[in-house]
């Protein structure tokens, strides 16, 4: 009788400690209240980077170092926040080498990424697809219905958001990432805290339906069944920011051109938990001196904070931004000047609610020149940058105490 009480006792003690460590696990994802994000119930506010790289590098496990050195660097700077790829289609060093094929060694690079972030505190929106291109993207899918003789309606790649076999690849592709067991952590995807998101496409954009209800119909499907297979993570979109034809008036913020979003119709889908924008004034305004695009810049990021905040009635990020050492008249004092400005608008928008932070493009390591695009910044090369971003890092961790005490 006593060993089988002491057993029920252990038992016991056991599931209670099992029990705990699922509530703290669980406590400590990532969710959005009204406008705010929150984390165990209290506001949550920082400053982040993008390292679309990581899993690539990663891949060769003699570059891993790379990765481990980007996240140490960037949580001494305080940045909290990462977004990076969780695909690649097709062509070198795939993740999914054909559909529904993956390499494992490439899905354990992955695992890698996450498991460094979960290391270094950092949390993870992780993106699904490419508009573009790069590493795959939705050229990469229409392709392979192609080639798998599926009727197409386009020369182009705008199938992708329509057609039943290209976006049954898609979903076979989300499914494995977010069932995907960490061979490191031992955990789930979508059950791990470490990833703060998911991202169903980088910067989506459809040439053949320029108001947004092609984009807008995928968004629905897609948000759809991610929600169906992972209710503890949040989710967005992807998008630039482009407003579209459902509330007209707005797309005078547009910088002259429309690309087939709506941002209003898009992130109002109610799966969608935040929105987000991207802003490049140097290459979207070409042309046109620092003042007139740090002068879109505040009205882009001004016009779409108030919309998330009264329209949409949910938080925003910022997850793109730079200035480019390709432009003419580039300087290091140049691209700290335009950091500054960003990051005080960010600030200033953030002491009233309603973004979280921004996700600066790109933090690389050293020894990364193909991976160069302008964007680029070496935190532990780059001291003056580094300064500016770890300040930023430091006020928003300041501003996220403030809300948070009584």
């Amino acid at each position: 009788m006593a060993f089988l009480v002491k057993s029920f006792s252990t038992t016991c003690g056991l599931l209670f400690l099992f029990l705990l460590a699922r509530t703290t696990l669980a406590s400590d994802f990532v969710q959005t209240r009204g406008t705010q994000f929150m984390l165990d119930n209290s506001p949550f506010l920082f400053n982040g980077f993008n390292a679309y790289w990581m899993m690539h590098v990663a891949s060769d496990p003699t570059q891993r170092y790379k990765v481990s050195n980007v996240l140490r660097e960037s949580a001494a700077a305080g940045l909290s926040v990462c977004r990076t790829w969780a695909f690649n289609d097709g062509g070198s060093q795939a993740l999914q080498i054909s559909p529904g094929v993956y390499d494992e060694n490439v899905f354990q690079a992955l695992d890698f990424v996450v498991s460094e972030a979960r290391k270094y505190k950092i949390r993870l929106i992780m993106s699904l697809s490419n508009n573009y291109q790069d590493f795959g993207g939705r050229a990469q899918y229409v392709n392979w219905a192609r080639n798998a003789g599926v009727q197409l309606t386009s020369a182009g790649d705008d199938d992708f958001y329509t057609n039943q076999a290209v976006k049954g690849y898609y979903k076979n592709h989300v499914q494995k990432v977010l069932t995907r067991i960490n061979t490191i952590t031992g955990v789930a995807y979508k059950d791990d805290p470490t990833v703060m998101a998911w991202e169903l496409i980088n910067e989506p954009r459809c040439q053949a339906d320029y108001s947004g209800n092609t984009i807008n119909a995928w968004v629905q499907e897609m948000a759809t069944h991610v929600k169906s297979i992972d209710k503890k993570h949040l989710l967005e979109v992807g998008m630039e920011g482009f407003y579209g034809d459902s509330v007209p008036d707005r797309k005078q913020y547009n910088p002259g051109y429309q690309v087939g979003t709506d941002f209003i119709s898009n992130n109002l889908i109610k799966e969608i938990d935040f929105s987000t924008i991207h802003a490049y004034p140097d290459a979207w305004l070409s042309g046109q001196n620092d003042d007139a695009q740090m002068g879109f810049m505040r009205r882009w990021m001004t016009s779409h904070w108030t919309d998330s905040r009264t329209l949409l009635k949910k938080p925003m990020v910022f997850t793109e931004f730079g200035r480019s050492s390709k432009d003419p008249g580039f300087s290091i004092a140049s691209r700290d000047s335009f950091l500054n400005a960003i990051y005080s608008n960010i600030y200033s928008l953030a002491r009233g609610g309603g973004i979280g932070g921004g996700l600066v493009w790109q933090i690389v390591a050293q020894g990364m020149e193909s991976y160069s695009d302008g964007y680029e910044i070496v935190l532990s090369e780059n001291l003056s940058t580094s300064s500016i971003i770890s300040q930023q890092s430091r006020q928003m961790t300041a501003l996220e105490h403030k809300m948070t005490r009584p």
